[in-house]
């Protein structure tokens, strides 16, 4: 089961979660299903093999999606019409500059009512949207620490969501 803590720092919002193993993550993102709401933006953080892609699989499974779930790195965005949303997710990774983001057009994802879950969004900075929520995956032996950290008040509602739900 996944038990979040709130940060030490009363002025942080940030939530935190161990995660065991695989089933941990999938069941981080299945929390995480039920409080996206059209616009937001989410960064996705951590090294190779941190958990980021398995974080999606879990929160599309949330939302009902059957299908298969894989890594937008060689595509660069993995779109999903499900339940009440279009969510896209985009792996920048293998980006050599910024000016990727915009060469490829992908600024209009970030303008329209989607939900962005961003993998590497560092690599597209400036232009990428800045994040509504970062979650950041940190390999911790065989398990994973995720730490949720909410940078707007949409972001904070959302958080306040999760953080109100038993995960399961």
């Amino acid at each position: 089961m996944i038990h979040f803590v709130h940060s030490p720092d009363d002025s942080d919002p940030s939530l935190q979660a161990h995660l065991a193993d695989e089933a941990d993550t999938l069941a981080l993102g299945a929390a995480l299903a039920p409080a996206l709401q059209p616009g937001l933006v989410i960064y996705l953080l951590g090294d190779l093999g941190a958990g980021k892609t398995t974080l999606v699989r879990g929160l599309l499974r949330g939302l009902g999606h059957t299908g298969s779930v894989k890594s937008p790195t060689y595509t660069l965005i993995e779109p999903y019409v499900v339940s009440r949303l279009d969510l896209y997710h985009f792996d920048f990774y293998r980006f050599t500059s910024p000016e990727e983001f915009l060469d490829a057009g992908l600024d209009e994802y970030f303008s329209a009512q989607g939900v962005c879950l961003v993998e590497w969004p560092q690599k597209a900075e400036p232009y990428v949207s800045p994040a509504d929520i970062e979650i950041r995956l940190t390999i911790d032996g065989d398990g994973r620490e995720a730490i949720l950290r909410p940078l707007t008040d949409t972001g904070q509602q959302c958080a306040k969501k999760i953080a109100t739900r038993p995960a399961r």
